[in-house]
C-alpha cells in the first residue's frame, strides 16, 4: 500500500474520474464503492472480500474499481474509516466516565455490527477522518483530569483492547452458534448433565462451587456471547478511576 495514495484516498483529497455519460460506470463513486465492500464483509466475512465481489453488485469489471481505489489495501482502509463514523459524539457526556462508557459501547455496538473490523484497529492502518475525529473526541474527553499525555493514549488503548476481546468472544459464540445449529442455551442442556458427572468437588472445589450456583445457566451473567462486558467494562472503568484520584492526591 502506498501511504500517500491512500491517505489521499482516505480524506478524498484525490478528484475521482470523470464519470461517463452513460453505461455500467454512471454514478460509480469511491463512497459507493466502499459502502459495497462493507456489506459484503458483513455478510460473508473479510477474507471473502476481492475486487471482483465488489465489482459484481456494481456492475462493472474489476479493473473498472482500480480507477477510483489502487488495490483491496486501501479499500479496506477505508471501510474500517467508513464504519468508525458509527460511533456516537460524546458531546455532552457528564465527565470522563460517561464519556468512555459511551465510547466502549460505541465501539461495541460497531464491532458487533462488523465482525471483521476490530483486529484491524490494531494493524498497521492509517487514520482516515473518522478515526481520527473518534480519537480527538476520546482523549479530549480525558483531557483536564490530572493524566499526563502518555497515560491518556494508554488509557484509551486499554478499553480499546478490552472491546476487542470482548467483541472476538461475542463473534467466537456467534460462529460456534451457526456451525452447531445449537444457541448456548441449547449446547448447555445437552452438555451440562454430562461434565457434571466428571466434575467433582473433590478434585476441582472452586469450579464445583461455580457450577452449582447455577451461573452457567444464565449467559447474561457473564458467559453467552457478551461475555459479561458491562461487568469487565466497569471494572477497566474503576482501574482508569483509581489511577486518576492517585494523581489528584499527589
Amino acid at each position: 500500500m502506498d501511504p500517500a495514495r491512500a491517505l489521499a484516498l482516505l480524506w478524498r483529497r484525490e478528484r475521482e474520474p470523470a464519470l461517463p455519460a452513460r453505461g455500467p460506470r454512471q454514478g460509480l463513486t469511491v463512497d459507493r464503492i466502499v459502502r459495497t465492500a462493507i456489506g459484503i464483509a458483513d455478510a460473508e466475512g473479510l477474507a471473502a472480500l476481492s475486487m471482483r465481489k465488489v465489482a459484481e453488485p456494481l456492475g462493472v469489471s474489476a479493473m473498472s474499481l482500480y480507477t477510483y481505489v489502487p488495490g483491496r489495501a486501501e479499500l479496506v482502509n477505508c471501510m474500517l474509516d467508513e464504519v468508525l463514523a458509527e460511533a456516537p459524539s460524546l458531546d455532552g457526556a457528564d465527565g470522563w466516565r460517561q464519556a468512555l462508557e459511551r465510547y466502549a459501547r460505541g465501539s461495541m455496538d460497531i464491532a458487533r455490527r462488523h465482525p471483521w473490523a476490530p483486529p484491524l484497529v490494531s494493524s498497521r492502518m492509517l487514520m482516515g477522518p473518522h478515526e481520527t475525529a473518534l480519537w480527538d473526541d476520546v482523549l479530549g474527553a480525558l483531557s483536564g483530569v490530572g493524566l499526563d499525555e502518555r497515560e491518556m493514549l494508554a488509557v484509551v488503548q486499554l478499553l480499546n483492547g478490552y472491546v476487542r476481546g470482548a467483541a472476538q468472544q461475542s463473534t467466537d459464540a456467534e460462529h460456534d452458534a451457526r456451525r452447531s445449529g445449537l444457541s448456548y442455551e441449547e449446547w448447555y442442556e445437552q452438555t451440562g448433565p454430562l461434565l457434571e458427572g466428571m466434575i467433582t468437588a473433590a478434585r476441582y472445589p472452586a469450579l464445583t462451587r461455580v457450577w452449582r450456583s447455577g451461573i452457567f445457566e444464565e449467559p447474561g451473567e457473564g458467559l453467552g456471547p457478551d461475555g459479561g462486558f458491562e461487568f469487565g467494562l466497569q471494572r477497566v472503568l474503576d482501574g482508569i478511576e483509581q489511577r486518576i484520584d492517585e494523581r489528584a492526591t499527589r
